[in-house]
């Protein structure tokens, strides 16, 4: 009698072990942090044997870092959309995107952990390095326009703005976005993040009262 196929062979058998491998780990990820888990967990989550994610990858950190491309090329296409051009007005869409950080991060945590908590170094791959610059350079773009209004000699370099705000959100994912013990908070992520960025802005000209 031949022995059942179980669920977690199911995306195996349609012959995408590839992408099994990867959404077992970032399943892991979650769970247990970047630093825990193992190929062999993965590939038992995926419903293989512990040689088969060799086919695909190299190792633990090839595996890891696919994670975290697919998840940065996600981050940046909700952040594409979050900014939606600039409309109706550049500050409006641009604290939009605050939003969506945050809720990326609390969405898909597993993703956002190898792309963020896992030490992997970007420039080390080119498809992952090319993934994260679309991401950060959805927030130059954004910083551009907030600018465009001042004159040239006035305005903030915009990869400047564009990390400082970055840095910003991901501070407040990790001290106050995930409900941490020792980090509570009467304000809310999203209102810390707005006023955050509100003071920042204001600081640097590019928003009136």
């Amino acid at each position: 009698m031949p022995a059942p196929v179980t669920p977690d062979r199911k995306s195996y058998h349609h012959g995408n072990l590839r992408q099994a491998l990867v959404e077992a780990t970032a399943d892991l990820v979650q769970e247990q942090g970047p630093q825990a888990f193992t190929l062999t967990e993965a590939a038992r989550r995926a419903g293989v044997s512990p040689a088969a994610p060799y086919r695909h990858f190299k190792g633990r950190d090839d595996l890891l870092e696919e994670v975290a491309r697919q998840g940065f090329i996600e981050f940046a296409a909700r952040l594409e959309a979050a900014f939606d051009g600039g409309r109706p007005r550049p500050l409006t869409a641009f604290l939009r995107m605050g939003q969506t950080y945050l809720d990326f991060a609390a969405e898909r945590p597993g993703y956002y952990m190898a792309m963020f908590e896992s030490g992997i170094s970007v420039v080390g791959n080119v498809d992952l390095a090319a993934a994260s610059a679309r991401a950060q350079g959805v927030l130059v773009t954004a910083a551009e326009a907030m600018a465009a209004r001042l004159p040239e000699d006035r305005r903030p370099p915009a990869r400047m703005v564009a990390n400082h705000i970055w840095a910003l959100s991901h501070g407040v994912v990790e001290l106050f976005g995930r409900g941490k013990p020792g980090c509570r908070s009467p304000v809310e992520p999203t209102e810390m993040l707005e006023s955050g960025a509100l003071i920042y802005l204001r600081g640097l000209g590019l928003i009136q009262d």
